[in-house]
């Protein structure tokens, strides 16, 4: 999950308090304790084994595996992942598609422990994460053949800015998948969130504002879907599986969220059962 400053005062969110509120301090050092405690080790485990920790986003590697399944994506592109986290999704990306994929995320953390896990799964010579802002990418025009995002524009307010950087960078024709947290009714976001420890850093906004931005910025939308129903399904099967167990798993997104994770889990099923948020994908596709 990623974030950026807006263009104007009233669409500004400070980068580095977004950056700060995922930083742990002691990540990498966390997951290592985590694979030792599961029986594993960096040198034996696969791209699936960590999915329970950097998917991070509301139905975790099944999201992912649906949500890519449309995108249509082809051995030998070079796809950007934006707000990659530590990349859990660019690699399962990666090594189920054949493609190349460079992150972009605020969090330095974030970057620096996902590229040694990629090392850790021989994936380095296909996923890179960056460090950098999605309102200013760095890289060059018409840079790469598809773009996603995975949860992150509740952390960006401007969202006619963020899509024009990335239209920029994406070659015409190139799809653009999103799935995100969006508002989808009336009533306020109880805090802390995953995304959000207070409304200093959150950036809801509705579908259409969603579809208004990125028509603007020169896509077209192809597709949309609203996930509420998949996502309270997946929270219904993870709160059955963990009714019996005395504490979360070793590995888990309680490593990222840190020691108030299950408050922020809890306010994120509260709004999300009341019918304030919900998780949608869209696809684009970025015109000539």
């Amino acid at each position: 999950m990623d974030g950026a400053a807006g263009s104007a005062d009233d669409m500004r969110i400070d980068e580095r308090t977004v950056a700060r509120q995922y930083e742990t301090g002691g990540l990498l050092g966390s997951l290592r304790a985590a694979l030792t405690a599961q029986g594993l080790a960096p040198d034996t485990i696969s791209v699936d084994d960590l999915a329970p920790a950097d998917e991070f986003h509301m139905g975790g590697r099944q999201a992912t595996k649906e949500f890519h399944a449309q995108l249509g994506w082809q051995s030998g592109q070079r796809l950007l992942d934006v707000g990659c986290g530590i990349g859990g999704a660019a690699r399962y990306v990666a090594s189920r598609y054949g493609v190349d994929v460079t992150g972009l995320d605020l969090t330095a953390e974030f970057v620096e422990t996902g590229n040694e896990v990629s090392r850790w799964v021989g994936l380095s010579d296909r996923v890179a994460l960056r460090q950098g802002s999605a309102l200013a990418p760095p890289f060059g025009d018409q840079a790469f053949d598809g773009a996603y995002m995975m949860h992150v524009g509740m952390n960006i307010a401007d969202k006619p800015a963020l899509f024009a950087g990335l239209a920029r960078v994406l070659r015409p024709g190139g799809t653009f998948g999103v799935y995100d947290v969006m508002r989808a009714g009336d009533g306020a976001v109880p805090y802390p969130v995953p995304w959000a420890e207070s409304g200093a850093t959150c950036a809801l906004a509705s579908p259409a504002d969603y579809e208004d931005a990125l028509a603007a910025a020169g896509f077209e939308i192809a597709a949309r879907r609203d996930r509420r129903e998949f996502a309270l399904e997946f929270f219904h099967r993870m709160r059955a599986a963990m009714a019996g167990a005395d504490g979360p798993p070793p590995i888990g997104l309680h490593l990222i969220l840190g020691a108030n994770a299950a408050l922020k889990v809890r306010h994120m099923i509260e709004a999300l059962t009341e019918g304030v948020i919900a998780p949608v994908e869209m696809i684009a596709v970025r015109r000539a």
